[in-house]
């Protein structure tokens, strides 16, 4: 059964953070979109990280501008509203993967934010 776009359970690809956080250094370097709320972006983000609200991506998608020849990465607080970004992206055309466990799992590791 194919599960909706929306449905925040299933497998998607994944990256932990330390992978993530490797990838970050390579060329080229994945894109990033932080599908949490603005507040919680305020709090703490990963570098270079574009913020769009999970239930305003599938409307602003086509305005974010992201290069098709480069990998994308979900990034939500726990690893659930990425899930439903990964498969829109998907859809999209885009190699999309999430950030597993989210940005719980990267300050878990002590890997660098942004705050602000």
């Amino acid at each position: 059964m194919k599960l909706p776009w929306w449905f925040p359970f299933g497998s998607v690809p994944e990256l932990s953070a330390v992978e993530l956080n490797d990838r970050l250094r390579g060329r080229p370097a994945p894109q990033l979109v932080d599908v949490r709320t603005p507040a919680e972006f305020s709090q703490g983000r990963i570098r270079g990280a574009v913020n769009v609200p999970i239930g305003e991506l599938r409307s602003r998608l086509g305005a974010l501008k992201l290069d098709p020849a480069r990998p994308v990465v979900a990034v939500c607080l726990s690893g659930h509203r990425s899930v439903p970004a990964v498969r829109l992206l998907e859809r999209g055309g885009f190699e999309a993967a999430q950030l597993a466990g989210g940005m719980l799992a990267w300050r878990g590791a002590r890997l660098p934010e942004v705050k602000g």
